[in-house]
């Protein structure tokens, strides 16, 4: 049996998204990639997500080359050649070499498909990208693309797949709150939020700080939710829904006292590694946001779970493993989250909901919801006004962040964050 490859490997977690709507970190946690040595587990990944942001394209590239579709893994592994020499311009002759002995390696079938391989590669290598070119970033699923476009139209909704198809750079938060003070130290670029962003691939445990715990890798929109919530010292923070730990870290960074809560003990045993590089302390607490009993706090950061519909760009898997099956029931855990949070809130505190969602029923409904439920809560607007945000960027429910806002430093994952005080009474 043939040895695998990372090419191997990158196929057949894109036939595991496409085929078995197995999400990419579930394939990988499973072992997917175990064999592998790390530089190439890296280059599997990397591959697998650059043909996922491309797949459209890349099987009109192919559409006119094939006269029947061949079987899942290796129509996968023709369509990472056709991404892989396409859209990050690697030479073709190196790029069909190595899918062609990959359809070989899968046994007799592979050998019979081999001179097929082989064969479509070179026209679409000789072709040079023509459609490619010409065709427009791969659009949304029908149920996701339906629903964006009645909540922000269809100008913004093509934005989103644009930046979503070019995927994300790197973000870092300071540990110390001194982004060009980092950004220097790393080659990076301070954000106006107060994030530093590189761009183009790089060793993360290779950077500057990373071993001294000076920094953590956070999506500078997922950063502004602990930005809005401005824990100070000394104050009693609850962070629901903890893990992995981005949010925490900020929170403790601030001196706050904070518990950490989160249902799933392995996301957890990773928030107290994060914790632990950095530095930094909170308590950790394996239990349930709906019933877990503690308080009162002087603020709380619920980042609830939701359909994660503002990370595509950073799991373009999403749109292949996931369906509009699941919102309602999502939805309402959400508000339950929320309604439980309150409790656990003491008169004058601070509430911060948030979600890595576009959909406004997570997001925009969530806020609207929550306050006519609880006459004790306030919406807290000027909590939204921090540095780097946009003044159109803030709503009547708070704050919204989608992927086609940046789009000349490279965009952000989409996000909604609403702020919330409690009365006296």
């Amino acid at each position: 049996m043939a040895a695998m490859t990372a090419r191997r490997a990158a196929a057949r977690l894109l036939a595991g998204v496409t085929e078995a709507r197995v999400p990419l970190s579930d394939q990988i946690a499973g072992g997917a990639l175990d064999a592998l040595a790390p530089a190439d587990r890296a280059r599997a990944q990397r591959l697998a997500l650059a043909t996922l942001r491309n797949l459209g394209r890349a099987d009109a590239e192919l559409k006119p080359h094939l006269r029947r579709q061949p079987p899942p893994e290796v129509r996968a592994i023709l369509q990472l050649a056709v991404a892989e020499m396409l859209g990050e311009g690697a030479a073709p002759h190196g790029v069909v070499s190595e899918a062609v002995s990959a359809v070989r390696a899968l046994g007799r079938s592979g050998e019979r498909l081999a001179p097929m391989a082989n064969a479509v590669l070179r026209r679409v290598g000789e072709a040079g990208g023509t459609i490619w070119a010409r065709r427009e970033a791969d659009p949304l699923p029908g149920w996701l693309r339906g629903r964006l476009m009645s909540a922000w139209g269809k100008k913004a909704v093509i934005a989103m797949e644009a930046a979503q198809s070019a995927g994300a750079p790197l973000d870092l938060t300071p540990k110390d709150g001194d982004a060009a003070a980092l950004a220097a130290r790393v080659g990076g670029v301070a954000l106006p939020t107060g994030s530093v962003r590189i761009a183009g691939p790089v060793q993360v445990s290779e950077l500057p700080g990373y071993a001294s715990g000076d920094w953590w890798v956070q999506d500078a929109a997922a950063a502004m939710p602990a930005r809005v919530l401005a824990a100070v010292k000394g104050e009693r923070v609850l962070d629901l829904c903890a893990a992995p730990g981005g949010k925490t870290l900020q929170l403790a960074a601030a001196g706050a006292e904070v518990i950490a809560l989160d249902l799933s003990a392995p996301r957890m045993a990773r928030l107290s590694e994060n914790l632990a590089r950095c530095g930094l302390g909170a308590e950790a607490i394996v239990a349930d946001a709906l019933t877990w009993q503690g308080g009162p706090f002087d603020a709380i950061l619920l980042d609830a779970p939701c359909s994660a519909t503002g990370t595509i760009r950073r799991h373009p898997d999403l749109p292949f493993v996931r369906d509009a099956s699941g919102l309602k029931e999502i939805v309402a855990l959400q508000a339950a989250m929320l309604d439980h949070a309150v409790t656990l809130l003491r008169p004058g505190g601070r509430l911060v909901f948030a979600t890595c969602s576009l959909l406004p029923e997570e997001g925009e409904r969530q806020a609207e919801g929550a306050l006519a439920r609880h006459p004790v809560l306030i919406a807290d607007a000027g909590a939204l006004a921090l540095p780097g945000v946009e003044p159109d960027w803030i709503g009547t429910a708070g704050l919204r962040l989608r992927p086609d806002y940046w789009p000349e430093q490279g965009g952000m994952d989409g996000f909604f964050v609403a702020a919330f005080r409690r009365s006296d009474g």
